[in-house]
Formats: structure tokens, sequence, C-alpha cells
């Protein structure tokens, strides 16, 4: 049996490799193509009578390490300089703005036609107001450079944002002057770890001589996160900011406390660790939405009592993006298209605490929208790729 289970995971993960590769030429999301695989593996084992354990609780783990790897791995791509700090600010104000606009608009929404609480109504918005960078970043990786850094920054900045006001509404029972200064000293708090933490993985990085030594700092990135996480800090600062550190020493020599690190041999030592962070993260990316998808059922993509719902939802991400793009004056296509919803929306629906959860935010409507924005995506980058031959 632990044969098959062998054979099956490996020949899963070299589809999705396969999927990784062609989807720029076919311009599919590789996220569909691993859900419908997913959910396909899942028939089988139905038809054949495989009985397989309950994987439920495999989902939020790997969605968690798969997050932490997608933003650290978007993180080490991108360039501290002042040149990029025009499209840094671009890129905050169309990750923040609409994805505050569309939680508050939306949550009114829920408010007013399907009479949920208000406080309710918007902890179930926000999971739909945020661009999923798991599926951003790999899609804008055929852009051209100045188009794929806006999409990283922007989703992996809608990620933090979005994280940091969900739990921003979900922990806070009453919300005052009391609970901003909480927030504010949240913030601090999680800004004195990043320095000192990204010091340090710095330091071992570069002094370790063991053979073994990205691996540890791995484990002791996804240790800082978790542990920030139990502490209710926006924790994803952390992973952007040593993501940016360490991605950027050139630019950082100038500083003594820098030179310190031995920055030339540290920059050795991260070009092979940026690789790594790149596979594992096409691993279990892979797994999550291959896992995501066997645990979906075949009623809720087509459930009728969610569609419209779901293509309003879709409508209005679009509509207020186009406005935003328009007003920061970027170029329309192709970078209105890019805005998924997938991986962060999954892991905060299933955050979301019992006694917030309204009926109509269910795994149909969740899975509905992730669908409507990836074809939306699908469709924008096909366009896209038959103008830039013209």
């Amino acid at each position: 049996m632990s044969t098959i289970i062998i054979v099956t995971i490996c020949t899963l993960l070299l589809l999705a490799y396969i999927f990784d590769i062609s989807s720029s030429k076919t311009k599919i999301p590789s996220v569909i193509l691993l859900i419908l695989l997913g959910w396909g593996v899942k028939q089988f084992a139905v038809f054949w009578g495989i009985s397989i354990p309950n994987l439920d609780i495999v989902l939020p783990v790997l969605g968690t390490i798969g997050l932490i790897l997608i933003v650290l791995e978007g993180s080490l791509e991108l360039e501290i300089k002042r040149s990029k700090f025009p499209v840094v600010i671009k890129s905050s104000l169309v990750a923040f703005f609409p994805m505050l606009l569309m939680s508050i608009g939306l949550a009114f929404a829920f408010y007013y036609f399907d009479d949920n609480a208000f406080k309710n109504s918007l902890a179930n918005a926000i999971p739909f107001a945020i661009i999923s960078s798991a599926i951003a970043i790999p899609s804008a990786k055929n852009l051209r450079s100045h188009e794929k850094e806006f999409i990283t920054y922007e989703s992996s900045l809608s990620d933090i944002f979005g994280l940091i006001f969900f739990n921003f509404i979900t922990l806070n029972d009453n919300i005052g002057s009391q609970t901003f200064s909480v927030f504010l000293l949240q913030l601090l708090v999680i800004l004195i770890v990043s320095f000192i933490s990204t010091l340090t993985l710095a330091l071992l990085l570069s002094k370790i001589k063991h053979s073994v030594k990205f691996a540890p700092i791995i484990l002791l990135i996804i240790l800082i996160y978790s542990i920030s996480k139990i502490y209710h800090l926006p924790s994803l600062l952390f992973i952007l900011f040593f993501g940016l550190f360490i991605g950027n020493l050139d630019e950082l020599k100038r500083f003594k406390l820098i030179d310190k690190l031995q920055p030339d041999i540290l920059d050795k030592e991260v070009r092979k660790f940026k690789e790594l962070t790149i596979e594992m993260t096409f691993l279990v990316r892979s797994l999550f939405f291959l896992l995501f998808g066997f645990l979906i059922e075949y009623k809720d993509l087509f459930n009728p009592g969610t569609i419209i719902w779901a293509i309003i939802i879709t409508a209005c991400i679009y509509l207020i993006r186009v406005v935003f793009i328009k007003i920061v004056k970027l170029p329309v296509n192709p970078l209105l298209f890019i805005a998924p919803r997938g991986l962060i929306t999954i892991l905060l629906f299933l955050s979301i605490p019992e006694n917030l959860k309204i009926d109509i935010v269910n795994e149909s409507l969740i899975l509905q929208v992730i669908f409507l924005t990836a074809i939306v995506m699908m469709f924008g980058l096909m366009n896209h790729k038959k103008e830039a031959k013209n």
C-alpha cells in the first residue's frame, strides 16, 4: 500500500510540474488544473472503493506553510532601490484600499440582504477581498518585469494587509481606542522581532558550515511565524522583512552592521537559499491545491444557491480594481485580470470562529469565487498574449 501511495504522490506532483511549465503557453492557471486533478483522483478512489483517511486537518497546515514560503519567495525577488519607491507606493495603494472597500461593501451586503450582524458579515467578507499571492505571483512570471514586480508587491501586501485586518476584526470583541492602542503595540513588537530575528537568521546563514544549513533556517522561519501568530502578531510582516533584507544585501552594504555579516559570502548562500525556497514552494503549493481539489464535492461547485452571490462578488472585485488601477495610472491590461482568490481565501475561511460564521459564506461560495476569478485571469492573460503578438 505504501508503494502505491508513493507512486500516486510522485505522479501527481510530476503532473503539477507539467501544468506549471505549460501554463505559460496555455495561459490556463495551474491552480485550476491542480484542483480538477485532485477532484478526479477522489472520483477514481470512490469508484474503486479505495478507503482514504480524513485529510481535512492537513489542509490548513499545508496552507499556512505554503503561505509562508510564497511570501518569502516573492519578497526574495524584490529590490529595495530609490527607483522602486513609485511601484511600492502604487502597489501598496492598490493592495490596501480595494481590500478595505471590498470588505466593507460586501459586509454591508451580507448585513442588509442576508440579515447578519455587521461584525460577523465583515469577518466573512474579508477572505473575498484579498488577492492570493499563491496564484498571482506564479501567473505573472511571464509578464514584463515591471508588471511582474507590481503583482509581486501587490499580492504579497494584500495578503499581509488582509491578515492584519482579519485578525483585528475576529480577535477583538469590542473595537475602541484601547483596541487600536494594542494593535499599534503589536505592530511595534513584530517590527522589533523581525529586525532581531532577521539579523540572527542572516548571521546563521553566513556562519553555519554544516552540510545541512538551509532546512534549519526555513524551520526557524516557520517557528518564528507560528509563535508570533499565537500572540496575534502580524507575523507575515516578519516573512516579508526577512526576504527583503537578505535579498537586497548589495543595496545594504553601506551600513556597518551589514559588513559584519560578510555580505559577499552571504550573497552566495542567499542564491542557494532562494533556489531551495522556490523548489519547496512549488511542492507545498501543488500539494495544497491537489488536496483542496480532493476534498471538494461536485455539488459545491455548481450550487445554484450561491452562484448569484459568487458572480456579484467577482464583478465587484474587478470593478473596484479597475478604478484604483486607473487612479494610480497603471496599464489596465493585463493588471486588471490578475486578482485571483485562492490559498489565502481558503485559509481565512477555515479560520473564521464558529460564533462569527454566517450561512451564506460556505464552501460553495468560496470555491465558485476562486474558479470565477481564475477563469477571468486565464482569459485576460490569453487576450493580453494576443495583443502583445499583434
